[in-house]
């Protein structure tokens, strides 16, 4: 009798250990998957609906994510919280708030591809990225662990429409410790902690 208890109980704690393994595996997939309709909802520009709450991509899930900050890039959430992480790491939540929002207002927009990974990843293929961390030939995988928690959460909002646009649709943006020639060029339309952002004269992307 003792022993069939005890098989019993080795057998509930296996199942147990299963489950509880497979629950972020889900969370993940359930993220990615929102990911996808949410990137493609907000690449649509005619439409500013509000996310239902049954389609928003929730903390827990965001979290599950790319955890070590290892993953290949070819998931928006990874995509966007990478992007958030390497050019605005250590700053202001603000500050990596607006670049969130430069990548989600480029999402679609003409002169720019309508997926988030695109967007991030614009001008590789010519050595121009629009994000210099993708091109610095450097390792793009996480090493602070609070921040890329912090970024990940930020693109969850992003691609939910729960963020701020602070940037006031800027598509542009430069630490202000430079002056790139490509500045003049735009319409400056916010100042944001050591940033400055721009969006195009006529509404177009050059």
């Amino acid at each position: 009798m003792r022993f069939i208890w005890t098989v019993t109980c080795l057998a509930i704690t296996l199942i147990g250990s299963l489950a509880m393994a497979a629950e972020p595996e889900q969370q993940k997939k359930a993220a990615e998957d929102k990911a996808v309709v949410l990137e493609q909802k907000a690449a649509d520009k005619g439409t500013d609906v509000p996310v239902p709450k049954t389609e928003t991509i929730t903390t827990t899930e965001v979290q599950a994510v790319d955890p070590a900050g290892t993953a290949p890039l070819d998931d928006a959430i990874t995509c966007l919280a990478r992007s958030i992480y390497w050019e605005a790491k250590g700053r202001e939540t603000a500050e990596m708030e607006a670049v969130a929002s430069v990548v989600m207002n480029r999402l679609g927009h003409e002169g720019f591809p309508d997926k988030v990974c695109g967007v991030v990843k614009q001008g590789s293929e010519s050595k121009s990225c629009q994000f210099s961390w993708w091109c610095d030939g450097r390792s793009d995988q996480v090493q602070e662990e609070a921040q890329y928690t912090l970024a990940k959460e930020i693109a969850r909002k992003a691609l939910n429409k729960q963020l701020k646009d602070r940037t006031r649709g800027a598509m542009y943006f430069h630490d202000k410790n430079v002056k790139p020639d490509w500045a003049s060029k735009y319409i400056k339309t916010a100042a944001i902690g050591r940033f400055l952002f721009y969006k195009p004269k006529d509404g177009s992307a050059k």
